[in-house]
């Protein structure tokens, strides 16, 4: 016989314990700390040690987190280049049902966006690296940095109609090329040659180029406008390319 009442916790999944929360917690403000310290003493300033005594923690204490300095930077860049794989894809899906030039240009300013809310993060992954650190076999975030650069591919393959003309008697080969790279970018674009994939890494130094002039402040003394010169840029290589820029809010 039932009373017809059901405790309100019934069923209910069990979310995590007070520990795991804590944790978790914990967890994050390492990695936070680690960034901090990057940004302002260098590669050099990230240290188990260093980031206890910014927390109040012992020595002993962080090591229950990450048992080495290095399992800490792997831990690091993988959510980096997870957090960019993230942002850039999001943008490329925003213009996703839009012309080759929207894409280029949606990739591009997610691309630039993420960098400027993300400087340490974009300082660990492209910038100086840190002394000593061992990647583990494969490296430390393959799976996000190939999703990175599946997306370059992306914007090549969307451009090529246009621009495989001007490519006519390339010299590029797939030797050419690292195989862990062309084992993602090949089966993604089955239909891109050789020189598509070198116009992918072409447009990838004209978006970082200026990006990473900007992060470290290189820019800063020379104009007030570093987002119109990327606009700019942007516009340049679209017409490189033969594209038609993107619409005007007015023309929509």
């Amino acid at each position: 016989m039932t009373t017809g009442w059901t405790s309100g916790t019934a069923g209910r999944a069990k979310g995590p314990g007070r520990r795991e929360r804590l944790r978790a917690e914990t967890t994050a403000e390492i990695k936070k700390v680690a960034l901090e310290l990057m940004a302002s003493g260098g590669p050099d300033a990230i240290t188990l040690r260093a980031i206890a005594r910014e927390m109040g923690m012992t020595a002993n204490a962080i090591y229950g987190y990450f048992a080495t300095r290095d399992d800490l930077v792997t831990a690091l860049i993988n959510d980096v280049y997870t957090a960019l794989a993230d942002a850039v894809d999001a943008g490329w899906a925003s213009a996703s049902a839009q012309g080759p030039a929207d894409r280029i240009h949606a990739w591009a300013h997610a691309f630039r966006d993420w960098a400027l809310a993300n400087p340490e993060g974009f300082r660990l992954i492209y910038g100086d690296p840190v002394p000593g650190y061992r990647a583990p076999d494969g490296g430390a975030a393959p799976q996000a940095a190939h999703r990175v650069c599946t997306g370059l591919a992306g914007l090549a393959d969307a451009a090529w109609p246009n621009a495989q003309h001007l490519y006519a008697g390339s010299e590029f080969d797939w030797p050419d090329f690292d195989p862990g790279l062309l084992a993602k970018v090949r089966p993604a674009y089955p239909d891109l040659p050789p020189a598509a994939v070198a116009l992918a890494l072409r447009i990838w130094g004209h978006l970082h180029g200026l990006v990473s002039l900007e992060i470290y402040g290189h820019l800063r003394t020379q104009t007030v406008s570093p987002d119109k010169l990327f606009r700019a840029e942007l516009a340049a290589l679209v017409r490189s390319l033969d594209l038609h820029g993107p619409r005007c809010p007015h023309e929509e």
